[in-house]
């Protein structure tokens, strides 16, 4: 496994992160049995970065992982998202990162991870409501106390990446990016440059938009069923955007998610893709994405095929994307 560092002086993680959120039936029915499998592949793979929330599956995904780590705890780097509170419908009821709030939510993800520590903790959502020097400051508390390794952020704009870097050392800033989802280039990465801050990348193939697999509308009852990027007209467009990707990824020789993935590995040393297998097989082929080096030729070809801001819709739904630090920089 290639490694790469989370921050320029934080650890080595592995140059691929496991995604667990899809364990928890965002993306349809899931097995627990096949889902620990994975874990343990991605583990055995060296794959070490485990990235979850705790409000995945309203804690079931934390429990799994607890169950997927036992004896295995020494070999994963584990990375948890706190402060969205989510009705018992799984309704999104916004953020809660006051200070109290986040010790509170580290103590119960703690036990229902079966560990006495976190290696990454970060706010899912930046709260207006809140300075994110407080937020951050409680969490520096818990690194002090030793129940947090290192300090992260999600979906921060730059802005908020700067001002909570001068409270405690910023390692990683995890947010959306994809050949689909490129705003992040735009004042986010310089930032994270500048202060020597990870990208942790996420929704890599938007969701499963890009894949070599037929996508005919989404069932009922998934996430992406609300995403405006799988409705109607956008639909069509974004799939004929994979089209064009589909025939660079068969001159390459290798599937068109493995291109997808091997393209935000290119981005730079300091990005690292998160993969959301839910299955072994799943797994497998993401792998192969760390054997694909595209020649300069070969990203000019993919830039032509899927230029910035060419995806049709919103990456969310209204009402999440206003929720957004990341989009909302002022």
């Amino acid at each position: 496994m290639q490694t790469r560092s989370l921050g320029r002086n934080g650890p080595s993680v592995s140059a691929l992160g496991l995604g667990c959120m899809g364990f928890s039936g965002g993306y349809g029915p899931v097995d627990d049995a096949e889902s620990i499998a994975t874990i343990h592949a991605a583990l055995d793979a060296d794959i070490n970065y485990l990235d979850t929330g705790d409000f995945y599956g309203s804690g079931q995904n934390e429990m799994l992982l607890g169950q997927a780590l036992k004896d295995r705890r020494e070999k994963a780097f584990v990375a948890v998202k706190f402060g969205a509170l989510r009705g018992p419908d799984g309704a999104w009821h916004g953020s809660d990162n006051r200070p109290g709030a986040v010790k509170n939510f580290l103590a119960y993800t703690l036990r229902r991870l079966g560990t006495d520590y976190v290696d990454l903790y970060q706010p899912a959502r930046v709260d207006p409501t809140v300075p994110i020097e407080d937020t951050i400051g409680a969490i520096a508390d818990m690194v002090k106390a030793g129940y947090v390794r290192h300090i992260g952020l999600s979906e921060a704009s730059a802005a908020t990446v700067r001002r909570a870097h001068t409270v405690h050392p910023i390692v990683a800033l995890q947010i959306e990016y994809s050949l689909m989802s490129r705003s992040v280039e735009q004042s986010i990465l310089p930032i994270l440059r500048e202060l020597g801050i990870a990208l942790v990348a996420y929704g890599v193939l938007s969701r499963g938009l890009i894949s070599d697999h037929a996508l005919n509308g989404t069932p009922s009852g998934e996430i992406r069923a609300r995403m405006p990027r799988f409705q109607g007209e956008n639909l069509k467009r974004n799939l004929a955007l994979v089209e064009a990707l589909k025939a660079i990824a068969k001159d390459r020789g290798c599937t068109t998610a493995q291109l997808a993935i091997a393209w935000v590995l290119s981005r730079g040393d300091d990005v690292i893709p998160l993969i959301g297998a839910k299955r072994r097989d799943q797994l497998t082929g993401a792998l192969g994405a760390l054997d694909v080096m595209l020649s300069p030729a070969e990203l000019a070809r993919i830039e032509a095929a899927m230029p910035a801001g060419a995806v049709a819709g919103e990456r969310y739904g209204a009402p999440l994307m206003a929720h957004l630090d990341s989009e909302h920089p002022s």
